[in-house]
């Protein structure tokens, strides 16, 4: 029974490590290969410990909850807040995409996208940030000029404004954006050309705004 306890110790602080380095976007809105990889993290996790009884099953219980306080003691020393929790990332900065950070984090453009058109940005430069926290929420705050009056408090009716379309992410060109704002890859070709960009795949975003169909380009760094 010492070893089995012994073993959910170090299975324990192993875990915890795993999921540090997979990172913050895993505590985030979770894929298929998210899950998967939780999924079998916690089975060969729990494939390792053989509970022998009540008694020790008791005892599990204590160990790992006392595991999880000494974590939230150590968490709140300043030295290993980082370590333990983690810091916020800033993934958008006065509308502008740090890629560094993206990559770094593993995190893609797609999710990106979806997360700040859920708080109802659908163009990211009118994002002031946007920042991944450590528990792997977004949050978002955008330009002072957008907020906080809404056309409700003014008693006035605003012109409907088309959602932003993707048409380029990370190098590759979406046919189907392309076509439901019906534009050819000609066109999207020649705009590309005409803005000095002779190669899809040093692009990372683009999308066309579609109050004037004008093509915002954001290149790889």
């Amino acid at each position: 029974m010492v070893i089995e306890t012994l073993k959910l110790s170090g299975l324990f602080i192993l875990v915890f490590i795993v999921m540090r380095m997979l990172g913050k976007t895993l505590l985030s809105q979770w894929t298929a290969y998210d899950l998967v990889t939780i999924i079998f993290l916690s089975y060969a996790a729990l494939g390792a410990v053989n509970v022998q009884g009540f008694f020790h099953a008791v005892i599990c219980i204590i160990l790992i909850g006392v595991f999880y306080m000494a974590l939230s003691k150590l968490s709140l020393c300043g030295a290993l807040t980082h370590i333990i929790i983690g810091e916020p990332t800033i993934l958008i900065k006065n509308g502008e995409i740090i890629q560094t950070n993206l990559k770094q984090l593993r995190y893609s453009i797609t999710e990106l996208l979806s997360t700040i058109r859920s708080f109802g940005y659908p163009d990211i430069q009118d994002i002031k940030y946007a920042i991944l926290e450590p528990n792997g929420q977004i949050s978002v705050i955008s330009k002072g000029n957008l907020r906080p009056l809404t056309p409700k408090d003014l008693n006035i009716s605003p012109e409907y404004t088309e959602f932003p379309i993707t048409v380029i992410a990370e190098g590759r060109m979406k046919h189907k954006n392309l076509s439901y704002i019906n534009k050819t890859e000609e066109w999207l070709i020649s705009e590309l050309e005409h803005k000095g960009y002779q190669d899809l795949r040093t692009i990372f975003y683009a999308y066309v705004k579609g109050d004037n169909d004008s093509l915002i380009i954001f290149p790889y760094e």
